[in-house]
């Protein structure tokens, strides 16, 4: 496997193979006509947070404290030796090495984990943790307990509204009406 610079873009038959485990693996849906939301069976070990408190976000500080916050966890929870899979879905796809990646490959990633349009998906090669974004129910899936773990306070400050957890409602919609 050549990663030059920490990034390997998904081809051919390993693409394909890629995105046949991660369908088999959340039972993906996808499509804006998907009757039920969300489009995965999200684990056990997730949160659902809408991302409705960035649409009035002057100068995207919110947006980009979120990204830094996910990338530097996702960063965190890969070893070294290890690497993250990027699916942005009927796009190019990349497997990634987070400790290769240097300041010098701007941006720092080959693509962000916000939903822009087609779901993103940012996940271990064993699927053990990462985050699913939504782009029509505009939402982001954190999944994995040591992703949780490291952003889970901070995702509550930032994005203010819980949408599902462990795949169901979430008993704590508006975080900032509990504060």
């Amino acid at each position: 496997m050549d990663m030059a610079g920490g990034v390997e873009k998904l081809e051919g038959p390993e693409y394909e193979q890629v995105w046949d485990r991660f369908e088999q693996r959340f039972e993906f849906r996808p499509g804006m006509e998907c009757p039920t939301w969300p489009a995965i069976k999200e684990p056990a070990d997730s949160i659902t947070w809408s991302l409705d408190a960035l649409d009035d976000d002057p100068g995207y500080v919110k947006l980009d404290a979120m990204i830094d916050l996910l990338n530097g966890a996702l960063w965190a929870c890969t070893p070294p030796e290890r690497t993250l899979l990027i699916l942005d879905w009927h796009h190019d796809c990349y497997r990634i090495r987070p400790h290769a990646i240097t300041a010098e490959h701007a941006p720092r990633w080959p693509a962000s984990m916000m939903p822009d349009g087609d779901y993103n998906i940012h996940l271990a090669e064993d699927f053990r943790y990462g985050t699913f974004g939504h782009p029509w129910e505009h939402t982001i899936c954190v999944m994995g307990a040591p992703l949780l773990q490291r952003v889970t306070e901070d995702l509550d400050s930032i994005l203010l509204q819980r949408v599902r957890e462990g795949g169901g409602p979430s008993d704590r919609r508006n975080i900032r009406t509990e504060r």
